[in-house]
């Protein structure tokens, strides 16, 4: 066992890699730190018990769908290029044969992007779900959607035969997560008190910026282990160079929406800018490993500006998206996953050995074609998918809890508990 070996040089370089991958694991874990803050603080207290307490549920159930069959549809080794076949109810080797990441880790990182994409989707969710679709659709969507998709770009599919460019998930994660939250909030329909019967929207406030503040630092901090990590080690110190173009694509995804929020409302909004760095953060998540430093500031920006009228334009579409996954996630997903098609230089594709330079370093249209499909193919998989299952989940048992339910809240409807009980104590105001 390669455990109870000698020390050599190879050894111990393969424990420091080993090592980094699974902090990077940790990392990309405690991004749901990130959301239960972001999905909490972005809604009103009356539900926020019930946001930290299904995301740690649907984590833990997701993780052990993950484990009995979603690892085994994405990376099964007796599939074909539609799907992966083997590997169910998976049970590691013990041992290391080779000089690359055992699968026990590397199952622990992929069901760590598993569950992100999860939450992702939860936002589509917010404040009107009742908890018993969540449990139905974690097994529906860890089990077999996310999956899917994974084993087309990551598992030797047909789109990685393609040579479709997603690093660390832009489409694989972030895009599907997003589509199912479309889905979701289309069957769902707009929150109580969300748009006026002249079709005007009002705004429902979040109960607590600081929270969400703080949610995109968790998440901006958990995303290096989202992309950095995905290089799955560090001898060549190429995990720096991601790491690098990541800071960049955040860091201008955050001033080029606040900037824009300044420009055309004549206020600085908070909101638009957080979400500005984390469709910074999405956008270059695809891109981390393709293109170069200036490249990755242009993702940002456009990032930062195009996520700002996104979320004007769900709104403006009655698409009542609480945490504005389906601009941060879904809109920045694509665009970063097109961005590949454009900035991909040749060596770097060479480096990574995955498709083809972009349209601007003389690679033609082919890979922008390439990121096109892989967008439409996986974005209409997964919205088809699960709007079948929810419809199915709305007829036969019910998706949305009564109106009475929505106005008391689900921490009291769902839970029979405050998630704030000393806060409700003190007034009657159950919209709050």
């Amino acid at each position: 066992m390669a455990f109870a070996s000698e020390p050599t040089p190879t050894s111990v370089l393969l424990g420091v890699n080993l090592l980094w991958v699974m902090v990077a694991a940790i990392l990309v874990i405690l991004m749901q730190g990130g959301f239960i803050l972001l999905e909490a603080g972005s809604t009103r207290m009356k539900n926020a018990g019930h946001v930290a307490g299904k995301t740690i549920f649907t984590v833990g159930l997701g993780s052990l769908i993950y484990w009995a069959v979603g690892y085994g549809i994405a990376f099964g080794e007796n599939g074909n290029l539609f799907i992966g076949l083997g590997d169910f109810f998976y049970t590691p080797s013990m041992t290391i044969t080779d000089d690359v990441v055992p699968s026990s880790l590397f199952w622990v990182f992929q069901c760590a992007f598993a569950v992100i994409s999860l939450s992702i989707a939860w936002g589509g969710f917010a404040e009107r779900a009742k908890l018993s679709s969540y449990l139905i659709f974690t097994i529906v969507f860890v089990g077999f959607i996310y999956p899917v998709v994974a084993h087309w770009i990551w598992g030797g599919g047909f789109l990685a035969e393609d040579g479709a460019q997603d690093f660390a998930g832009s489409t694989v994660v972030h895009l599907s997560g997003a589509m199912a939250a479309l889905a979701a909030t289309i069957l769902l329909k707009p929150r109580i008190g969300k748009y006026n019967k002249d079709g005007s929207a009002n705004q429902i406030l979040g109960h607590n910026q600081v929270f969400t503040a703080l949610a995109v630092l968790l998440l901006w901090v958990g995303w290096f282990g989202f992309n950095a990590g995905s290089a799955l080690g560090v001898d060549d110190g190429f995990f720096g160079f991601v790491a690098f173009n990541t800071q960049l694509g955040a860091a201008a995804g955050a001033v080029a929406a606040m900037l824009i929020t300044w420009i055309v409302l004549g206020k600085a909004d908070i909101t638009t800018m957080l979400n500005g760095a984390l469709a910074g953060l999405v956008a270059i998540t695809a891109s981390c490993a393709f293109v170069d430093p200036w490249a990755a500031v242009v993702i940002g920006l456009v990032a930062g500006v195009f996520v700002f009228f996104s979320m004007k334009f769900f709104e403006k579409m009655k698409i009542d998206d609480p945490i504005f996954a389906l601009s941060v996630h879904g809109a920045a997903g694509v665009l970063g996953t097109l961005a590949n098609g454009l900035f991909a230089t040749p060596e770097l594709v060479a480096y990574n050995g995955v498709g083809k330079a972009g349209l601007f370093y003389g690679g033609g249209w082919e890979q922008l074609w390439v990121q096109f499909l892989s967008v439409v193919v996986c974005g209409a998989f997964v919205f088809i998918v699960s709007f079948i299952v929810l419809a199915i989940i709305k007829s036969v048992m019910g998706f949305r809890v009564s109106e009475e339910q929505e106005i008391i809240g689900l921490d009291l409807s769902e839970h029979g508990a405050y998630g704030y009980p000393e806060q409700m104590k003190k007034g009657t105001n159950l919209n709050a």
